[in-house]
């Protein structure tokens, strides 16, 4: 992250919620400063530093670093949440239909995946909702990126997610305490981090974006084709379609032998 877009989310975050704001005492002596409680937080983020570790390169405590880390998350959630957070809009999936075509991957929105995020505080009465594959409590996030690694969907947080499939099929897609941030007790806090990451990794895409680069002459895609659904009963029928041709061994090795075919016949093209 650049320099200048470090000090972006700052002055974001603080305009948003005072606790980010330094304030002096009945003293006149002044307490922890923006930078301070902010970088706690990113160092925290982004090298899973747990709280009190925190205090050897910023002189912050323990109890403060775990408040400023809850404090940004929700700040960035409702502050920048709208803009990197939203929906594609039928001129964007216009748009990246258009690129996927012309890569080789024609009706092609983005790259879907999953990843399991061991909980190691999860509560022992939810324990057996969010026992993952590997035995342990895990919450999975399941996320669709485009070429250049916008993510277009996240969702996290769903229990009973044993599995990538039960997540397909549940998704609005087609529908110690001091430590780092996935040792906390409350769900709702996890979640506000996952979604702050997600937030924070769009909006460094966007600065980082190569604008000479050959692909950004698709930005512009051709006039959206796309019909949008009114009709309830149609939304239903249309779910419940979409659910069996995921479920459908045959489409799956049919679809999986088709793009073989496809992507041989353009490398050898």
């Amino acid at each position: 992250m650049s320099r200048n877009l470090f000090l972006r989310i700052v002055d974001e975050v603080k305009g948003h919620d005072m606790y980010f704001v330094q304030r002096a005492d009945a003293m006149g002596r002044f307490g922890l400063s923006t930078l301070q409680k902010i970088t706690a937080v990113f160092r925290m983020l982004a090298y899973g530093l747990p709280a009190d570790a925190t205090d050897e390169y910023v002189k912050i405590g323990e109890s403060t670093a775990i408040e400023s880390l809850k404090r940004f998350c929700r700040a960035v959630v409702e502050v920048f949440g709208e803009q990197y957070l939203r929906s594609p809009t039928p001129n964007d999936v216009a748009r990246l239909r258009h690129i996927g075509e012309q890569r080789g991957f024609p009706r092609m929105l983005g790259s879907l995946d999953c990843m399991h995020w061991k909980w190691k505080n999860c509560p022992t009465a939810w324990a057996g909702q969010y026992a993952g594959r590997s035995g342990s409590p895990t919450i999975i996030l399941e996320v669709v990126a485009d070429y250049d690694l916008w993510i277009w969907h996240a969702y996290f947080g769903m229990p009973d997610t044993n599995n990538d499939i039960n997540v397909l099929e549940s998704s609005h897609l087609f529908s110690d305490l001091a430590a780092e941030p996935s040792h906390f007790w409350q769900k709702e806090v996890l979640h506000d981090i996952m979604t702050t990451c997600v937030i924070l990794h769009n909006i460094i895409i966007e600065n980082e974006r190569d604008f000479n680069a050959p692909i950004q002459d698709d930005l512009e895609g051709p006039p959206p084709t796309v019909e949008m659904a009114t009709d309830e009963n149609q939304q239903f029928q249309e779910f419940l379609a979409r659910d069996r041709r995921i479920k459908n061994k045959d489409a799956h090795f049919a679809l999986s032998n088709a793009l073989i075919d496809h992507l041989w016949e353009n490398t050898r093209g």
